[in-house]
């Protein structure tokens, strides 16, 4: 599995039917696509997760991959082909944390930290009220929202759990085990006959 610095980290999630498919669907033809662009990674189990803020829309179903850092990519230029593989399962950016077709998060690449540590900082310690409102115009690596949310940092303890923070110093394993008990006990493992390489 994947140690400190050399992977990159992406979380995906979907809620929303596109055309005839299921989120389930969406997110496994997705897994797919993410493979062919970035090459074969390790792939974490499906996990259904309750909605995003709490009572806004269908449960979720959530996964994580970690794939080798690309060598002739940069972060932005990675996130820019997430959007594309986004947009083919009609992802519209209209509301703030709102319901999604699929929803493709570049988490971390490697041990950057971009744009810069007090960028960073900002984001990190922003209030609650000022998260549902507010969001970045660049990218900001790792995730600052990463050690909050039991819906990325469960299904990563299957694919790099000893991945460390390169601000906190924190391990996946640890943010996980930091969170409160009913968090990290909210995404469920699919059954294995649901898995994400069907």
């Amino acid at each position: 599995m994947p140690g400190t610095g050399d992977c990159m980290l992406i979380a995906l999630g979907a809620n929303l039917p596109h055309d005839d498919q299921s989120p389930l669907q969406t997110l496994r033809l997705a897994l797919r696509d993410l493979t062919d662009a970035f090459g074969t990674p390790q792939t974490s189990r499906i996990y259904e997760t309750p909605c995003f803020p709490a009572g806004a829309g269908p449960d979720y179903v959530n996964a994580a991959i970690a794939a080798p850092l690309p060598g002739d990519l940069t972060p932005d230029q990675v996130l820019a082909r997430l959007h594309a593989i986004e947009e083919r399962y009609g992802r519209r950016r209209e509301t703030r944390w709102g319901m999604r077709t699929l929803d493709l998060d570049l988490v971390a690449f490697g041990t950057a930290v971009l744009p810069d540590r007090a960028t960073w900082q900002h984001w990190a310690d922003l209030p609650a009220d000022d998260q549902r409102r507010l969001a970045p115009d660049q990218l900001i690596l790792p995730h600052p929202r990463l050690q909050d949310r039991a819906f990325v940092l469960v299904p990563l303890c299957d694919v790099a759990p000893n991945w460390v923070h390169p601000v906190t110093g924190r391990s996946i394993a640890q943010m996980t085990a930091a969170l409160p008990a009913a968090d990290r006990a909210e995404p469920r493992p699919l059954p294995a006959g649901f898995s994400a390489c069907q």
